[in-house]
């Protein structure tokens, strides 16, 4: 069931279902109030990750009091999606940016990585929540991708989930096209590591090629922004083997 873009959605916590009454945060509040500029009966829709998304009408108890009652659920909740995004941090706004895209384009699970050529430090999580909570709103996401702790690469790889495949951005592949090494793939369960500005090191690229659940692909003969790559490469793994088929 595709979602509905003419009515506002609104992320909240709370559990959602036939009836019940959410009242409105000091943030919701604002937003609802002021820049929404809602009235009474007002329409939005709302979703928490969990419940689908819900059709919700406004009711103003007093001047600085909303309550959103759920009167009807607009789209069941699906499956989470199960790609995981995994990145080296760059500075904050294009790291807004990337994470944003990463929602978009139907990451389950978000993490940053920290690799030798790192040139930002993590962003804060409730930082990098907030931009995965944007993106889900705007782009009509009920399943809020997971935003785990930042890991150190080698510690991730020497802990890795058994029967899930990474797909690693190699700028030194000997070919230009990625599709080739894609069209190898076979798991069903899939990552993708998007290294820093800087590439990763010699090192963690031998790392990485000696390990039997890693691909590297190429993402042609231009040299790419780090978010830029990983729009990129997400693009082209959901198309060839991911949920875009």
């Amino acid at each position: 069931m595709r979602a509905n873009y003419r009515l506002q959605r609104l992320f909240v916590e709370a559990d959602l279902g036939l009836g019940v009454e959410i009242e409105a945060d000091k943030n919701q509040f604002h937003y609802l109030a002021h820049v929404l500029r809602a009235t009474e009966g007002t329409e939005l829709l709302a979703f928490n990750g969990r419940d689908g998304e819900w059709l919700m009408r406004l009711t103003f108890p007093t001047r600085k009091k909303i309550t959103l009652t759920a009167v009807e659920q607009t789209r069941p909740q699906p499956a989470a999606a199960d790609l995981h995004y995994l990145f080296a941090p760059l500075k904050t706004g294009r790291m807004d940016y990337m994470v944003q895209k990463a929602v978009e384009m139907g990451a389950g699970i978000i993490q940053p990585v920290m690799t030798r050529h790192v040139q930002g430090k993590p962003a804060k999580p409730e930082r990098l929540a907030a931009n995965i909570i944007e993106a889900a709103e705007q782009c009509g996401v009920l399943s809020v991708p997971e935003l785990r702790e930042p890991a150190k690469l080698e510690d991730l790889l020497e802990n890795w989930e058994p029967g899930r495949h990474l797909i690693f951005c190699d700028e030194g592949a000997e070919t230009q096209n990625p599709l080739a090494a894609l069209e190898t793939v076979e798991a069903a369960r899939l990552a993708l590591i998007v290294g820093p500005e800087g590439g990763f090191s010699d090192e963690e690229r031998s790392l990485l090629r000696g390990l039997s659940f890693v691909t590297a692909i190429p993402l042609g003969p231009r040299i790419l922004r780090a978010d830029t790559a990983a729009v990129a490469a997400l693009a082209v793994i959901q198309a060839t083997i991911g949920d875009w088929r």
